[in-house]
């Protein structure tokens, strides 16, 4: 079955473009949105699998759109598409529950992979939108550390946030540790639920937090 998408951009030749180019993916294309208002009121009335979300449109903004989107409808994965490697905007997005970032001038291969990856629950990035959110990461950990409720993350969740740390996919993790991809989806979630997280990128923001995972 394929998977069922909605483009929101506010400009109408980047979204027939992208929406062609989509279609040629093999993607369900439900719809485009100019805007964040549209944006919201299509994704609940057809409940995508994965929007691709620009982040400056008039009115609501992608950002503000993707958090009222993800609070609606937790199910519905949002990639954002950026203009530029902004660091502010890549950890508001993160905060807001986007599922991935990528920069617009990203070949069609790569945005098609991308909503691929984050319908399966993995976060893709664009490398210098990765390189801006290791930063943030790296610039947490640094912070005087707050006082935090306990959190008791098992031995083996400790394993799969660290891969997922160093960049591993669902798969990839499931082969190193040696089980299933459904066990390994199943301790993310209990992760997810143990440090009030929305995906793995929170997550592994508040594991390096809490000094359960360390970046290379």
């Amino acid at each position: 079955m394929s998977l069922r998408l909605i483009i929101a951009d506010d400009h109408k030749m980047l979204r027939e473009g992208l929406r062609r180019s989509m279609l040629d993916e093999g993607f369900d294309v439900l719809g485009e949105a100019p805007d964040g208002e549209t944006a919201i009121a299509m994704a609940a009335e057809h409940q995508p699998d994965v929007m691709l979300m620009d982040v400056t449109m008039p009115g609501i903004g992608g950002v503000e759109a993707t958090r009222q989107i993800r609070a609606a409808n937790p199910d519905v994965k949002v990639v954002m598409l950026t203009m530029h490697a902004d660091q502010e905007v890549v950890v508001d997005a993160i905060r807001a529950g986007a599922s991935g970032y990528l920069v617009k001038d990203s070949a069609i291969a790569e945005i098609a992979d991308a909503v691929r990856m984050a319908a399966d629950g993995n976060t893709p990035l664009s490398p210098s939108l990765a390189a801006s959110m290791l930063d943030e990461v790296r610039r947490a950990a640094d912070e005087p550390e707050v006082a935090e409720p306990e959190r008791s993350v098992s031995k083996r969740e400790e394993e799969v946030l660290q891969l997922i740390a160093d960049g591993c996919s669902t798969t990839e993790v499931a082969t190193k540790l040696f089980i299933s991809q459904k066990t390994v989806k199943n301790h993310l979630a209990s992760i997810y639920q143990k440090l009030e997280a929305r995906d793995r990128t929170q997550a592994v923001l508040s594991a390096v937090r809490m000094g359960i995972v360390t970046l290379d």
